[in-house]
């Protein structure tokens, strides 16, 4: 099984950017176990503008590397894959959000860059040791396999457990990240707000209840 190319489509950086926005307001931003990182960026000054096409290297630097991006991306897939319902994870490109998310200069990114960073080393480190390849190199069921071992901290072995940390990590990062966008809201039944034909106001026993009717 070949590797995706990093000539793969790439999420532009200005959707990015309203991609993290959106994730940031909805509470996907919890605060991680600290850890000491350097920082991406210095900074952070003025937040980018979100009506401007960026081009790379206009705003914060990009992390992953190819063989990251292929990691991220693999493993995207195989938490939230597609079903009757809606794309997966990887085809909406999850994990370049995941990207932008860890590379911003922003207070905390920098902690979860080096969990995420230093967790796919690891993934690639294991799945050499069982299967002589990188993640991306695995069958759909080596991959499973392996991320099952790493799917409950609390019960994972004392050699899983760095792999766990991670793992609940990107899967917290991963899941915001899809549960924002146009597909996942709609998998969730969100509507958001829409117009109503015609404003009734509070329901009469909500008014008695105030003392206003």
């Amino acid at each position: 099984m070949n590797p995706p190319s990093d000539a793969a489509p790439r999420l532009s950086r200005r959707d990015a950017l309203k991609w993290i926005t959106a994730a940031a307001a909805s509470s996907l931003a919890f605060s991680p176990e600290p850890r000491a990182a350097a920082p991406a960026a210095r900074g952070y000054g003025t937040d980018p503008d979100l009506q401007r096409a960026y081009s790379p290297g206009d705003v914060w630097p990009l992390t992953f590397s190819p063989a990251e991006r292929a990691t991220a991306a693999a493993l995207c897939g195989l938490m939230l894959p597609p079903d009757a319902e809606g794309p997966g994870a990887e085809a909406l490109l999850v994990h370049d959000f995941v990207d932008e998310w860890i590379s911003a200069p922003y207070p905390g990114h920098d902690a979860d860059r080096k969990i995420i960073t230093e967790g796919l080393a690891w993934l690639d480190a294991e799945a050499r040791r069982r299967w002589g390849g990188e993640f991306v190199r695995g069958t759909p069921a080596q991959r499973t396999a392996l991320a099952e071992d790493l799917c409950d901290l609390a019960s994972a072995k004392p050699e899983h457990r760095a792999g766990a940390r991670f793992f609940q990590r990107f899967r917290d990062l991963a899941a915001g990240g899809y549960f924002t966008t146009p597909e996942g809201m709609k998998d969730l039944g969100y509507t958001g707000n829409y117009a109503m034909e015609a404003f009734t106001g509070p329901p009469p026993e909500v008014l008695r209840r105030l003392g206003l009717a």
